[in-house]
């Protein structure tokens, strides 16, 4: 069984470094090396979308960043227990209409014994912004 460390139960230290490497993964934006980062059998709550398993969060990444265009993420550890995290987020992204969005959220993780996340419960509002009131910059 490969192992995704760190592992629970989680340390202030553990916890943030597992916030850190799901924002560096999101931010690839690759629907591949983002879905390895949970269970074949994850379950998945995204706004009002209901996943289960790794081959449909595969799948929904995919549909999200042909969407989100220019998709810049930052997470912030809210709290943490044995083997769950939750975390405050914020990430800007445009549409293809050049339309640029801000959305902020929150979810809760729940990770299985050996590391990867086996539940995601993510709840998220979207809100229009001027491309000149955006945060998140970076080089293309």
């Amino acid at each position: 069984m490969e192992t995704k460390p760190p592992l629970p139960p989680f340390t202030l230290e553990t916890a943030k470094i597992k916030v850190q490497a799901a924002e560096d993964a999101w931010n690839t934006r690759d629907p591949e090396r983002v879905s390895l980062a949970y269970t074949e059998d994850s379950q998945w709550r995204n706004r009002s979308e209901f996943l289960s398993g790794r081959e449909e969060v595969r799948a929904f990444l995919k549909r999200k960043w042909a969407k989100e265009l220019d998709y810049r993420l930052r997470k912030e550890l809210w709290s943490f227990t044995e083997n769950r995290i939750s975390v405050k987020f914020e990430y800007e992204w445009h549409d293809d209409s050049g339309n640029w969005y801000r959305s902020y959220g929150n979810e809760q993780w729940e990770f299985a014994e050996n590391g990867p996340m086996q539940r995601r419960e993510a709840s998220i509002n979207d809100l229009p912004i001027l491309e000149s009131a955006r945060k998140f910059r970076w080089e293309r």
